[in-house]
C-alpha cells in the first residue's frame, strides 16, 4: 500500500510591475487572499515567496527559480497561488512545472479558485491556463507594436520628446497628444544649429556660447557637452524621426519644425570638417593658472569666430561649482597678456625669485642685441605671447600668490 506523504505548501505571491498586470492584485493582497484560504481548508504553509517580475521570459524570476530549487529539495511539495498564470506566462516555466508533477515533487497546486494534481486531465487544463495567458502576452505585444507604428504614421513619434518641444496630453482620451513648440528653448535650439551651421563654430564652441546664453534642461540645468552634441544630430528638429532606432523606418513629423533640412545638413558637414580641423589646435595655457572670482571654479579658455570670419580667444568660468549660473565675465586673450605683465611688472620687486628670473632673462636677451635694448613690458608680453607653455607657467607661478578672474579682469592677491 503506497503512503501518501503530507502536504507542506508554499505560497508563491507574484505582481509584475509592467502595465499589462496592472489590474492583478498586489501582492500582500495575494498573501492576505490565500493565507485566509490556507486557514479555512488548514492548508500548511512552510514558506512564503514574494516577488515583483513579469512572467513573460522565461528563466528570468529569481523568486521562480527559488520555487523550482524548494520543490527539488523537497522542502515543501505543493503550491498555494492566487491564479495559474502567477506561476508562468511562458512554455519554457510551464514546462518545468508540469515536469516535476510528472516527478512526484510537485503533488498539488492550489489556487483560489480550483486545484491541479497530477492527472492527465488537470494538468492539461493547467497548461491549457498558463498557455492562454502566453497568448494574450504574445497578442497584447502585437497589438502595442501595431499602435505604436499607427501613432508614427500619424506623425507622432512614441517616448518622450526632445529639449524644445512640449507633449500636451488630450484631455479626450481618444484623441492623441499633439507635440508642440517649447516657447522658452525652441529658439535657443535654432540658435544653435546655427551657430554651426551658419557662423562655422565647432559644437563645442557653439555649447559654450548657448549655455552662456541660457539654455536649460527641463530641471532648470545646463546641457551638457554630450547633450549638445546629440542634439545637433537628431533628425527629429526639421521634422522626420526614426522608429524604432535602427531600424530604417523614417516617418515625417505633424509638428513645427525648428530647423529645416537644408541648414541641419550644413550642420552635420561642419561637425565634421570644423571638428576635424579645430579640435585640439588651440592649447589654452592660461586657463590653470587662474580660479573664477566669483565662485571659485576653473577657468577655461575657448575659441570663438565672429561674423566676419576672425578667430578670437577668450577665457571664462566653467561654471562647475555649486553656482553653476555664475555670471562671471568673459576676458580676452590680448587683454589678458596685457594685465599680466603689468601684474608681473608691478610685484617684481616683492618676489625675489621673479625679480632674479627677470633680470637674467632680460640681461640674455639684451646682451646680444645691436639696437634699442627691450624694455620689460616688451619681454613679459613676448613671453606670455609666443612663449611656451612651460615658459609662460614658470613666469605666473613666480608670483607665489593667487590669480583670478575678477569682473571680467586678472586680479592679483599676494
Amino acid at each position: 500500500m503506497k503512503i501518501e506523504k503530507p502536504l507542506k505548501y508554499c505560497l508563491y505571491a507574484r505582481k509584475s510591475s509592467e502595465a499589462d498586470e496592472r489590474q492583478a492584485l498586489s501582492i500582500d493582497s495575494q498573501i492576505t487572499e490565500m493565507t485566509r484560504l490556507a486557514q479555512k481548508e488548514g492548508i500548511p504553509i512552510v514558506e512564503t515567496i514574494r516577488e515583483s517580475k513579469s512572467a513573460k521570459a522565461s528563466g528570468v524570476r529569481q523568486g521562480y527559480r527559488q520555487l523550482m530549487t524548494g520543490l527539488v529539495e523537497e522542502r515543501f511539495n505543493a503550491i498555494l497561488t492566487w491564479a495559474p498564470d502567477r506561476l508562468s506566462r511562458n512554455a519554457g516555466d510551464l514546462g518545468k512545472i508540469v515536469d516535476l508533477m510528472d516527478q512526484q515533487l510537485l503533488v498539488k497546486i492550489r489556487t483560489h479558485g480550483q486545484s491541479f494534481h497530477n492527472t492527465p486531465d488537470e494538468k492539461f487544463l493547467l497548461m491549457i491556463l498558463c498557455s492562454q495567458a502566453k497568448l494574450e502576452n504574445d497578442n497584447r505585444a502585437k497589438n502595442v507594436k501595431r499602435g505604436l507604428r499607427t501613432k508614427c504614421e500619424m506623425g507622432i513619434r512614441p517616448g518622450c520628446v526632445p529639449l524644445g518641444y512640449k507633449l500636451v496630453r488630450s484631455a479626450n482620451f481618444k484623441e492623441p497628444s499633439r507635440i508642440v513648440l517649447d516657447e522658452e528653448r525652441a529658439p535657443f535650439i535654432k540658435k544653435l544649429f546655427q551657430y554651426v551651421g551658419e557662423s562655422g563654430m565647432s559644437g563645442k564652441q557653439a555649447w559654450e556660447y548657448i549655455t552662456d546664453e541660457g539654455l536649460v534642461t527641463k530641471n532648470d540645468k545646463p546641457i551638457t557637452a554630450s547633450m549638445a552634441y546629440r542634439i545637433l544630430r537628431k533628425h527629429f528638429y526639421y521634422g522626420s524621426f526614426e522608429y524604432p532606432k535602427g531600424s530604417g523606418n523614417w516617418y515625417d513629423g505633424n509638428y513645427e519644425p525648428i530647423i529645416d533640412k537644408e541648414l541641419f545638413d550644413k550642420v552635420q558637414t561642419n561637425l565634421k570638417t570644423v571638428e576635424k580641423s579645430k579640435w585640439g589646435r588651440k592649447q589654452f595655457h592660461f586657463s590653470k593658472l587662474m580660479r573664477c572670482g566669483s565662485c571659485g571654479s576653473a577657468i577655461c579658455g575657448t575659441e570663438h569666430v565672429n561674423r566676419h570670419g576672425k578667430l578670437y580667444t577668450y577665457y571664462r568660468c566653467t561654471k562647475t561649482g555649486q553656482n553653476f549660473r555664475c555670471k562671471e565675465k568673459y576676458i580676452r586673450e590680448e587683454k589678458l597678456i596685457i594685465t599680466l605683465s603689468e601684474i608681473l611688472d608691478s610685484t617684481k620687486d616683492q618676489h625675489f625669485r621673479l625679480n632674479q628670473r627677470l633680470e637674467q632673462d632680460l640681461a640674455r636677451i639684451n646682451r646680444f642685441r645691436t639696437s634699442e635694448p627691450i624694455s620689460l613690458k616688451e619681454y613679459l608680453e613676448g613671453t606670455l605671447k609666443h612663449g611656451s607653455a612651460k615658459e609662460k607657467s614658470d613666469l605666473i607661478r613666480c608670483l607665489e600668490g593667487k590669480l583670478t578672474l575678477t569682473n571680467g579682469t586678472a586680479q592679483y592677491q599676494a
